[in-house]
């Protein structure tokens, strides 16, 4: 069963790639205006990033640093003296 789904994305994978990677000229025109649209694009998908990981920094920092042990005695210096 394994071997029949390697030969079928083998089989789809093959034409897909061909298909990509022949490309005609298109004749286009790229204005300025098209390099500044991906160009802000690029930035804002790069602030977008920088905004999740500083959101979610001590919860993945947390998953990979171990935990150090909370000392839970009582400080008999701090203890309220009435």
């Amino acid at each position: 069963m394994l071997i029949n789904i390697k030969k079928l994305n083998f089989k789809l994978l093959l034409p897909t790639f061909w298909i990509i990677s022949y490309a005609s000229p298109a004749y286009a025109y790229l204005d300025p205006g098209t390099g500044s649209i991906l160009l802000q694009g690029l930035i804002g998908g790069l602030a977008v990033a920088m905004s999740f990981i500083s959101l979610y920094w001590q919860k993945v920092k947390s998953f990979f640093v171990k935990d150090e042990e909370v000392d839970t005695t009582i400080d008999p210096d701090l203890e309220d003296k009435d």
